[in-house]
């Protein structure tokens, strides 16, 4: 193996460590990916690179949300069986994230090659500063709902925030988060709401670009690179994701909005 192939492992290493540190928090995985492609000068990432890396974090997910995963699945079969009030909530619970997986599931399907094609950094940047400012405007709100609570127009809701979030430069976390809260959702449940919504979305997306991934002409010649990301996106998206959870927790999402205003003033000096 030579030093430059070398290199590009450690670049696509880097790749995966953003893309894993940037998915569960408010601040555009997608957008972060093409900021750091630019910089490492790697270019545009490819679909199937896209398609590796969103499985990592979907698995790091999975693994973090496995027993509420398990408990909603579970519970919602007791109640179709037997109709037992016990379990309406979690069946409830589990529609509404179904209801809420809608508007990004269409409008992925309709809309996924014009976004992908008209992304600039301009773009990025002033996207950024409006993730910025909509966890500006919510950073004070302290919810009431829990997930018995949720209703219909809430998931909607959500859901076309999570619609929005295709656009990169808008985080797809922090779009259902800051509409969770701004319908009236606990913290926590907003944030559980927020990551078993995104799980269903992109489980899609793996599926549908499999094909894809498949069909890769260099998959041989990138197999330790790929690999490498994977790993890497896998393990950080774990350890961001429970990091992110204190933050919640402690109701310090207010730090993401100088960040976002901060990365955004840096892209538009610089890009």
């Amino acid at each position: 193996m030579g030093e430059s192939e070398i290199i590009y492992i450690i670049k696509m290493i880097i790749i995966g460590l953003v893309q894993g540190f940037t998915e569960p928090i408010p601040v555009s995985s997608s957008g972060h990916v093409m900021i750091a492609s630019e910089i490492l000068g790697l270019g545009e990432q490819g679909f199937t690179f896209a398609i590796l890396t969103n499985t990592a974090s979907l698995l790091a997910i999975l693994y973090i949300y496995r027993q509420d995963i398990v408990r909603l699945i579970s519970n919602s079969i007791y109640y179709l069986k037997t109709n037992n009030i016990q379990y309406k909530s979690d069946f409830r619970f589990v529609c509404f994230i179904v209801i809420g997986t809608i508007p990004a599931a269409v409008l992925g399907i309709i809309l996924n090659d014009y976004i992908a094609e008209n992304v600039s950094m301009g773009t990025i940047a002033v996207m950024l500063f409006v993730t910025g400012i909509a966890l500006w405007l919510i950073r004070n709100m302290k919810g009431i709902k829990g997930e018995g609570e949720i209703s219909f127009k809430d998931a909607w809701i959500v859901g076309l925030g999570q619609a929005v979030a295709l656009t990169p430069g808008i985080s797809r976390s922090g779009a259902t988060i800051i509409s969770a809260i701004a319908v009236g959702m606990k913290q926590d449940t907003a944030l559980r709401f927020s990551f078993l919504l995104y799980i269903p979305v992109s489980l899609g997306g793996v599926v549908l670009g499999f094909s894809d991934f498949l069909n890769e002409p260099n998959k041989s010649d990138l197999a330790i690179p790929y690999l490498s990301a994977f790993i890497a996106t896998l393990f950080m998206t774990y350890f961001a994701m429970r990091w992110f959870m204190g933050i919640m927790k402690n109701g310090k999402l207010v730090y993401f909005t100088y960040y976002c205003f901060i990365v955004g003033t840096l892209l538009l000096i610089f890009f």
